[in-house]
């Protein structure tokens, strides 16, 4: 019984189904005889001016058409077939069952491709944005002038700023083949305002010769491309620019995060860290290992490791430090041989502990969902949020960092070690603990950087080596222990390093800025700042 009740209430259902989409789909009959009945010629003009309606209840009928739902009994009748149910498309009646004799309406290549089109240009009114945009891509390749109506009512009500360029674009494009001149004219003036790279094609089409020959034969028309074309051609550049130099801010802050340890390490206790890498990999394991956690205990709160992985990493990294200064590094104060070789010594030491617990294989670090994706500053440039984060993370960790160096008791202290170590001795100064906590603090600032590193590649043992070698070059250009000159070389080498490799490509880069520094640091020994004191002129 309750079988029967429920193949009635799907009959139900389905008969229900095809009367809404028949009244819907009010469509004339002639039309309907058109597409059912009709040549290609005229099943492509019924098809374009459904289309050209604007008419979204046109739009269930014609994905009938295109899916096989639409069949005819001899030439008296269209029915809609949805399972065993039809209904009349020139009567209104529903049929059941549907006729053996019922054959399917002839959809050859050309009205398959003529219904793609329609559908898409009745799609561009959807309410959902993913739908429009899909639609407007498939009408880059498929429209023309019957679609334009449609085209151009859909772009004035559209408020998205992607999905009306490629919409004016693909309008454009159309309007180029016209033969109305003034049309062209008003086509080519409207493709200087876009900054899409497709416009350049269209515009370089209007421009080609053929035979030694134009291919446009009118020459105010081929004035105004090129004019058009100039436009779109420094639009491209300063959007190449924008990226180049996004690209270099988040390389400099990168760099900055991974110096700013280096920074107060190198210029307290003139020990030149070669486990600074090691501790940046500490920091970017650290990260890790809160992911796993988050993912295992608490997998709905996992977009929030991150904000917990940043203090994890950066207490890691520095208690790992405070021990090496502890253990090791201070009894080679004043012997930088020593301390060079013994700090290479624990790097290779911390990278074989990784290896043994992790394995050799880099392991990879989620972004959560907040930082995926990207802001789309103009067409073709797409900014992700991941490198927007990163840089606004470093901005937030080196204003933490001018405020704890000039407005609490521990930042005074570094600064007069820094400047005259036996001053400030003499004053009262723990030299030693100040030395064990600036050491935890830079080595933490490592930390960080890892953390903010895990985000934008993978993680392994090796993540610190390419970065040491980097965050020295931008210590000795800014100046020993100053953080303003920190900052500005980071970021100078970021910028420079992106603009080099779109020129001469990544190796030349990274060889040209390498041969900068060593011809400025001839010039000036102590970097774009040098330091202040008693100690300075000694």
């Amino acid at each position: 019984m309750s079988c029967h009740v429920a193949r009635l209430l799907r009959a139900f259902l389905a008969v229900i189904t095809l009367s809404a989409m028949a009244s819907a789909a009010a469509v004339d009959p002639q039309t309907v005889r058109d597409l059912a009945f009709g040549e290609s010629d005229a099943k492509i003009k019924a098809i374009g001016a459904l289309a050209a309606s604007g008419d979204a209840d046109a739009l269930q009928w014609l994905q009938a058409l295109l899916d096989g739902d639409v069949k005819t009994v001899g030439e008296d009748q269209v029915l809609l077939v949805k399972g065993e149910n039809a209904t009349d498309l020139l009567t209104g009646k529903t049929v059941q069952p549907v006729p053996e004799n019922a054959d399917d309406v002839v959809v050859n290549n050309r009205v398959r491709k003529g219904l793609a089109t329609a559908i898409a240009t009745l799609r561009l009114s959807a309410p959902d944005r993913s739908v429009r945009l899909a639609a407007a891509k498939e009408l880059q390749n498929g429209a023309d002038e019957e679609t334009l109506p449609a085209i151009s009512a859909a772009l004035a009500k559209e408020t998205d700023a992607e999905i009306k360029e490629l919409m004016s674009l693909t309008q454009a494009s159309v309007q180029l083949g016209s033969k109305d001149r003034a049309t062209r004219i008003a086509a080519i003036r409207a493709l200087a305002e876009s900054s899409n790279p497709g416009t350049k094609t269209l515009l370089l089409g209007v421009l080609e010769q053929k035979g030694g020959s134009y291919v446009e034969a009118d020459a105010e028309v081929r004035g105004e491309a090129d004019k058009s074309l100039r436009a779109v051609e420094s639009k491209l550049v300063t959007g190449e620019m924008i990226g180049r130099i996004f690209s270099g801010l988040s390389l400099g802050s990168i760099l900055l995060l991974a110096a700013l340890g280096l920074a107060i390490t190198y210029g307290l206790m003139g020990v030149i860290n070669l486990a600074h890498g090691e501790l940046i990999m500490v920091g970017a394991y650290a990260t890790y290992i809160v992911q796993n956690l988050f993912r295992r205990h608490a997998p709905a709160m996992f977009d929030a490791y991150l904000v917990c992985a940043v203090p994890i990493a950066f207490a890691t990294a520095g208690l790992v430090g405070m021990a090496l200064e502890r253990s090791v590094i201070r009894f080679l104060y004043g012997r930088p041989l020593e301390t060079l070789l013994a700090t290479w010594g624990i790097s290779l030491i911390l990278m074989q502990t990784v290896r043994t617990i992790f394995g050799a294989q880099n392991v990879q670090v989620e972004n959560p969902s907040w930082m995926s994706g990207g802001f789309v500053a103009m067409t073709g440039i797409v900014l992700p949020w991941s490198r927007i984060v990163i840089i606004g993370f470093a901005a937030m960790v080196l204003l933490l960092m001018w405020l704890l160096l000039t407005r609490t008791r521990l930042g005074l202290f570094v600064r007069a070690v820094t400047q005259n170590r036996a001053m400030a001795s003499c004053t009262g100064v723990p030299t030693k603990r100040i030395d064990t906590l600036a050491f935890g603090l830079g080595s933490g600032l490592a930390g960080l950087a890892g953390c903010a590193l895990s985000q934008i590649g993978n993680v392994g043992p090796d993540l610190g080596q390419s970065y040491i070698v980097d965050s020295f070059m931008v210590v000795v250009l800014g100046g020993v222990g100053q953080l303003a000159g920190t900052v500005y070389a980071a970021m100078g080498l970021g910028i420079v390093n992106k603009i080099l490799e779109a020129w001469s490509g990544a190796v030349l880069a990274k060889i040209a800025v390498l041969v900068f520094i060593i011809f400025f640091i001839q010039k000036r020994p102590q970097g774009l700042f040098a330091l202040k004191g008693r100690i300075a002129e000694t």
